[in-house]
């Protein structure tokens, strides 16, 4: 049996979910992040096409659209955060 199962069921259900709030609702309403809106407001130009250090620019997978983008972002952020915590524990045991 797996260890914490609600919890990864939970987290499982708050990953597929999140495009519906991230991707649908946010272009529904027309929403801009805080930080884009400010840096926009000052003139300041936007370097995160220039300098883009990550393969999933905006959560995004090159030819998938974005709600998959969202999802796989997730899953890859959960498992990278499971992983460490994995290693933080058997370093601890030792």
């Amino acid at each position: 049996m797996i260890p914490h199962k609600k919890a990864l069921i939970v987290i499982l259900a708050m990953v597929f979910i999140s495009p519906i709030f991230g991707v649908i609702l946010a272009d529904m309403v027309g929403f801009h992040e805080p930080l884009d809106v400010a840096a926009e407001a000052l003139g300041l130009s936007d370097l995160s096409e220039s300098i883009n250090w990550t393969p999933f620019f905006d959560y995004s997978v090159p030819g998938l659209p974005a709600e998959m983008g969202y999802i796989i972002s997730g899953l890859i952020g959960i498992g990278l955060l499971l992983a460490i915590g994995l290693i933080i524990k058997r370093l601890m045991k030792k």
